[in-house]
């Protein structure tokens, strides 16, 4: 199935890694890290001979980007929402009850400051992968505009052979019937000798 979930689109294949003595072993079938890595790249090779746009991803070795686990950015949205509730908490005091929601933001930020320094720790580790996607992003951005750009002079240039076209076309049906005949008896008559 083909993931258009990312930056890049990818494909994840599905299948069920079934022994020849009929188990279930991915561990069989694809082995390990160096195996899987092989067997991705005959996969490539197989389908790009049908669909020869396709590109095999670079691999993580090559590229220095590290995988960044689902659950830190799940980890990040927590925090981000949590944020939130302590800043929804904070515009909610007033006078009667600022006593009481002074505490209940004092302890959800007794909380959060632990899980935010944690998190902080733990992105560090993918710092460079951080910065590599967002250079990547940039080069990205400047293609789509350069792409852009492209497909508008294009479009120009189309519409500049069109109205030229057009323009051919009025000057031909301006000139007069004798003459249009005339060109054409000779058309087939040059027709006739080129076969």
């Amino acid at each position: 199935m083909v993931h258009l979930d990312e930056k890049i689109p990818h494909l994840h294949l599905c299948f069920t890694p079934i022994t020849k003595d009929n188990r279930l072993s991915s561990k069989d079938i694809l082995g390990n890290r160096a195996s899987l890595s092989k067997w991705q790249d005959e996969f490539y090779a197989y389908m790009v001979k049908s669909y020869p746009d396709l590109e095999r991803g670079e691999l993580s070795r090559n590229t220095g980007r590290r995988h960044i686990p689902t659950r830190i950015f799940k980890q990040a949205v927590h925090l981000t929402k949590q944020a939130e509730r302590i800043q929804k908490e904070l515009s909610e005091i007033n006078p009667i009850n600022a006593k009481k929601k002074r505490e209940h933001v004092v302890e959800l930020l007794y909380k959060w400051f632990p899980a935010m320094e944690y998190f902080e720790t733990r992105l560090r580790k993918y710092q460079q992968t951080i910065n590599l996607l967002k250079k990547e992003r940039l080069t990205l951005a400047q293609k789509a505009k350069e792409d852009n750009e492209h497909r508008f002079i294009t479009r120009l240039e189309i519409n500049k052979l069109q109205s030229e076209i057009q323009s051919l076309r009025r000057f031909i049906s301006s000139l007069p019937e004798d003459v249009r005949q005339q060109l054409q008896k000779k058309q087939h008559q040059k027709d006739g000798r080129d076969r």
